[in-house]
């Protein structure tokens, strides 16, 4: 035992002096991880202390009104999480939510209200609308909400024609709700029997496709369809915005409207050539659903909510075609026109103010983003959300292709008077067709366009 007593104390003399020579070191190393290359976590620790001054307690039995634009399943939908929102929210907040049958009806119900006590805390309106209201004065600015270390949401994970169609200057009048798009969609099937084996990627190549598909119907012994094959014409003004964009042109110049330019020109010049030539045609009862699952036209114009109806309508026709969405095509640049519905907080007490963007950001979640896109069929507002719709995607491959358009998208003019402008140019689009204006003559009717503008929007 005496021998073996010492080779324990020699043990625990080196254990000792190795342990001091590791804290040696740790010690010795320290200043240098403060001042270099890794600095310890409470130097990235990042602020989350709130800059809005309203205390929490404040919020618990708050109640908001919220005015809705739609019905039907929009509306189930939205009462669902209303109620959710109501039972689960921490800070014990309470929403209430009223009806006003559409977009119309809500901006004049709205816009009466404002100046009394009876005006909601939230709407969910269109963009133009809140660009109107802000002008007024009556729409609270999000950005401090937005940007808030606590109550904040991530830029990054919004694509950025939806981030930015709500600002007007340095401010943010608004907030995404919903986005949707305009597109055409093509038939992949029966453009490939037609001698086509990819989608039109300028204007002359969609006249080539339109025009092939017009004289394909003269093949048949069917005399009642020589007119169709082509394009079925769509005179929405989101088409006519389309259009002119993806032709390098559009309808402001420096801030102002302006219709009458060489771009606006050749795009409808363009458009009433397939009219005379036959490679697009219209007409007054036919459903462009049917008739694109029908081969009886090449392409259509459709948005995203519509995209479920195509595809019941290739099943019903029995039809194994491949159809595609693509962007209205041109030399220029191919075009995809976003729109769609946004969350508006008028101006109230910061308390009320503070609740309703607690339940915009609880909207804007990844759950509750992914059951609008399922139930609605329009863009998911979070990249991230992708990741709750895989089984989505692939059962609804057409939806995915429009997703991946996003990139290409294009913002509405962020003006106030685009709510008249826009309707003003859906009509004279329409009044082109209806009294079947001559190619040569479009810029007549362009000039009148921009005259209208300039008056509606004084």
């Amino acid at each position: 035992m005496k021998k073996i007593f010492p080779i324990f104390i020699i043990l625990s003399i080196i254990l000792t002096a190795c342990a001091g020579t590791n804290a040696a070191t740790a010690t010795a190393k320290a200043p240098a991880t403060q001042s270099g290359e890794n600095p310890p976590a409470t130097e990235t620790v990042l602020e989350t202390a709130s800059r809005i001054e309203v205390n929490e307690e404040a919020l618990n039995g708050l109640e908001i009104d919220v005015w809705i634009p739609w019905y039907g399943i929009e509306s189930d939908l939205f009462h669902t999480f209303v109620n959710d929102f109501n039972s689960q929210n921490e800070w014990g907040i309470k929403v209430n939510v009223e009806n006003q049958i559409n977009f119309s009806n809500l901006y004049d119900k709205v816009t009466a209200s404002l100046p009394t006590e009876n005006k909601p805390d939230l709407v969910i309106a269109l963009p133009e609308h809140a660009q109107g209201w802000y002008t007024d004065g009556a729409v609270t600015d999000l950005t401090d909400y937005v940007d808030d270390p606590k109550y904040g949401i991530d830029s990054n994970d919004f694509p950025f024609v939806f981030w930015n169609q709500d600002l007007t200057d340095e401010a943010r009048v608004a907030f995404p709700a919903q986005r949707s798009a305009q597109f055409l969609l093509w038939n992949e099937t029966w453009a490939d029997k037609l001698g086509f084996d990819s989608r039109p990627a300028s204007s002359e190549k969609f006249r080539q496709q339109t025009c092939r598909a017009q004289s394909s119907m003269l093949s048949d012994e069917f005399a009642e369809n020589d007119a169709l094959g082509g394009w079925l014409v769509n005179t929405e003004s989101m088409t006519a915005y389309s259009w002119m964009l993806a032709f390098g042109g559009g309808v402001l110049e420096e801030g102002n409207y302006r219709f009458l330019a060489p771009n606006n020109i050749k795009a409808f010049k363009f458009l009433r050539e397939l009219s005379e030539s036959s490679c697009a045609w219209q007409s007054a009862t036919a459903d462009p659903i049917t008739s694109f699952a029908n081969r009886e036209a090449l392409f259509i114009t459709a948005s995203l909510h519509d995209l479920p109806s195509v595809a019941r309508a290739f099943a019903s026709a029995n039809s194994a075609d491949k159809w595609s969405v693509i962007p209205f095509p041109s030399e220029h640049n191919e075009a995809l026109v976003v729109y769609g519905s946004s969350y508006v907080i008028l101006e109230s007490t910061d308390e009320e103010q503070l609740a309703s963007w607690l339940f915009v950001k609880w909207l804007l979640d990844n759950k509750q983003d992914a059951r609008w896109v399922e139930t609605t069929h329009l863009f998911p507002l979070r990249t991230s959300t992708l990741g709750l719709l895989g089984d989505y995607e692939k059962t609804h491959p057409q939806w995915k292709q429009a997703v991946n358009l996003l990139p290409e998208g294009e913002l509405q003019p962020q003006l106030a008077s685009w709510r008249t402008i826009k309707v003003m140019l859906g009509d004279g689009f329409a009044h082109m067709y209806r009294v079947n204006t001559a190619s040569g003559q479009v810029a007549a009717i362009l000039a009148q366009m921009e005259t209208m503008a300039k008056d509606l929007s004084k």
